[in-house]
């Protein structure tokens, strides 16, 4: 499994850190992964919402397992933690791309990962309402994919490291993300 950024401890202090993660992972959106096995490049845009809809069924049982909560080493994200980090890329990605889609080549604020881990509690959160929500954020930016048409797929936004992305690119890369974490916890 690859380790999630730097974690701060909980609120309680209960968990251990895990390591930062700063690799620049724009990389994936020209080759193969060689982990998850995802080439996003090979990814047609209009299958976008069907496959980050797919990736959220697969969620599911994952969550359902009753060690869902436990981590498989203490420097590595449990199942659940790794579920509430792909439910909150699906609410960032989303915000992203309706901004894409409604101004001219917007810039997006660095979300801080290691402290939405720390500020949502991922480690304490329930399982199931977990799911639920992963599914809905889920569903509402595959919808937001499924409307794209046309030159809307070439509109353009920056993250605030000089990354810039088109709807589609940016889909791309969401896509890996979300499909790498299931990698992550299954394996």
């Amino acid at each position: 499994m690859r380790p999630r950024p730097f974690a701060l401890f909980n609120a309680d202090m209960s968990l251990p850190p895990t390591p930062r993660d700063t690799k620049d992972w724009t990389w994936t959106l020209e080759r193969r992964c060689p982990d998850c096995g995802l080439d996003a490049s090979e990814v047609v845009h209009e299958e976008l919402g069907m496959l980050i809809r797919d990736n959220a069924d697969r969620w599911q049982p994952v969550l359902a397992d009753p060690d869902a909560a436990q981590r498989p080493r203490d420097d590595v994200w449990s199942p659940l933690e790794y579920a509430c980090h792909v439910r909150d890329v699906h609410l960032v990605f989303a915000e992203r791309v309706t901004r894409m889609l409604a101004e001219d080549d917007p810039l997006f604020a660095n979300w801080d990962q290691d402290q939405a881990a720390v500020d949502a509690d991922y480690a304490g959160q329930d399982p199931a309402v977990v799911a639920r929500e992963l599914a809905d954020a889920a569903g509402t930016v595959a919808g937001l994919y499924d409307d794209v048409a046309g030159a809307a797929w070439l509109r353009r936004g920056r993250r605030d490291n000089g990354s810039e992305f088109t709807v589609e690119s940016i889909g791309r890369y969401h896509l890996h993300d979300v499909h790498h974490h299931l990698w992550d916890v299954r394996g």
